[in-house]
């Protein structure tokens, strides 16, 4: 090491100063020595500062780059920095996935000293992400808000069991992706996934067509139908809505999750099915429970396992998420260039309570990316002209 790297090195309290990084950080010299590095790295590799120091780094940060010594001397000579993801083997032998950003170190006269390495363990992140992309179709639900984590934690545990679920939150919440990302990375997903509103049809409708008809059961039935649960069978069906079950309908789908069979309507011979079921509402079964309106003994048979979907307001921090993806995808989908939201826009977007959750809010993104309000915003204006106005567009 040269004299004015030694008291460039000297000058600086490079210790306390490292030590206040929550992350892996080396300084090496311009031979690829290990001049500092901070408590934090210490405890990733295994390796005390003492030790390390006057070390070659390839000793102590063993790492997978490919020909990451040439492509740090490189720096030294060029000015850029290196940003690439490895891994390196620790004292124990352990191997770490880690992102490096490596950049030169210069002195007060530019000339570079040195390298600064700065390395971040991202096993969490990789564990998260097997985790997620272990399911297909979760990568397709966003969010990084600590409940949003809590949920993605917590379906590949729904999904490899085959006991009924329950999944409630608002309207909008997006209830009817999670059950087809469970479906999906459950051992049916080589069969149906059927989705059946439950307050969409009239009682007598319904009924024909979850459980099929036998043909003369009514008028009209001039064959016979299989039904949902039967075009369903190994497969998963998704009621949506389930607090709108006539009391009716709700004893007969009790006795297909004890018996695993039905009678169709107007048929005199039962029919077996093996189905999965997966129900979700906006509305307190409880509460409907305690009014009458749906029977006990299937809500409990319904909850076995529970997931509750946070509504958007109560994630911190996905909303910003989520309009900047839906306006690229809008704007790829239009043709547009737009740069993003206004200020004005984005503090009116962030600040409102989303009813819809996150239907609404794609909704307003879609509108938003096609059609531009040229008038001034005023009190009056509602909330998607407001955004309207907030979205700055660059013509191509």
């Amino acid at each position: 090491m040269k004299s004015t790297e030694v008291d460039f090195f000297k000058t600086i309290e490079i210790a306390e100063v490292l030590n206040g990084v929550p992350h892996g950080v080396a300084i090496l010299d311009r031979e690829l020595r290990i001049v500092e590095m901070n408590s934090f790295l210490e405890l990733l590799t295994g390796f005390t500062t003492a030790d390390a120091k006057g070390v070659y780094a390839d000793f102590i940060l063993r790492t997978n780059i490919d020909n990451h010594g040439k492509q740090f001397c490189e720096l030294l000579e060029t000015g850029e920095f290196l940003s690439v993801a490895g891994d390196i083997i620790t004292q124990r032998h352990k191997k770490i996935p880690i992102h490096f950003t490596v950049s030169p170190l210069n002195d007060e006269s530019g000339q570079a000293v040195g390298l600064f390495m700065f390395l971040e363990d991202i096993s969490l992140l990789q564990s998260f992400d097997k985790k997620r992309h272990s399911l297909e179709g979760v990568k397709d639900i966003l969010g990084h808000s600590p409940k949003m984590l809590e949920m993605f934690e917590l379906m590949p545990v729904l999904a490899h069991t085959d006991a009924s679920v329950l999944i409630t939150g608002e309207t909008g919440t997006g209830k009817d992706m999670i059950a087809e990302a469970i479906h999906k990375a459950s051992k049916r997903s080589r069969h149906p996934f059927i989705k059946v509103n439950c307050g969409a049809l009239p009682e007598a409708l319904l009924e024909s067509e979850l459980f099929g008809h036998a043909r003369g059961a009514f008028t009209g039935a001039v064959k016979d139908k299989p039904g949902l649960f039967r075009l369903a069978h190994d497969g998963t069906i998704f009621l949506t809505e389930i607090g709108d079950l006539p009391l009716t309908l709700q004893v007969k789908l009790l006795s297909v999750l004890d018996d695993k069979e039905f009678f169709p309507v107007g048929g005199e011979k039962k029919v077996k099915v093996n189905v999965r079921i997966i129900a979700a509402t906006h509305r307190s079964l409880r509460e409907l429970v305690k009014r009458g309106e749906f029977r006990e003994d299937l809500f409990y048979r319904l909850n076995v396992l529970r997931l509750h979907l946070p509504a958007l307001r109560e994630r911190e921090g996905d909303i910003r998420l989520l309009l900047d993806y839906f306006l690229r995808e809008f704007s790829g989908n239009l043709n547009k260039s737009i740069q993003g939201y206004s200020k004005n826009a984005i503090d009116i977007l962030t600040a409102y309570h989303y009813p819809g959750n996150v239907r609404e809010l794609r909704n307003i993104a879609e509108y938003a990316a096609n059609i531009r309000v040229r008038i001034l915003m005023s009190r009056k204006e509602n909330l998607l002209q407001a955004v309207a106005v907030g979205v700055r567009l660059k013509k191509r």
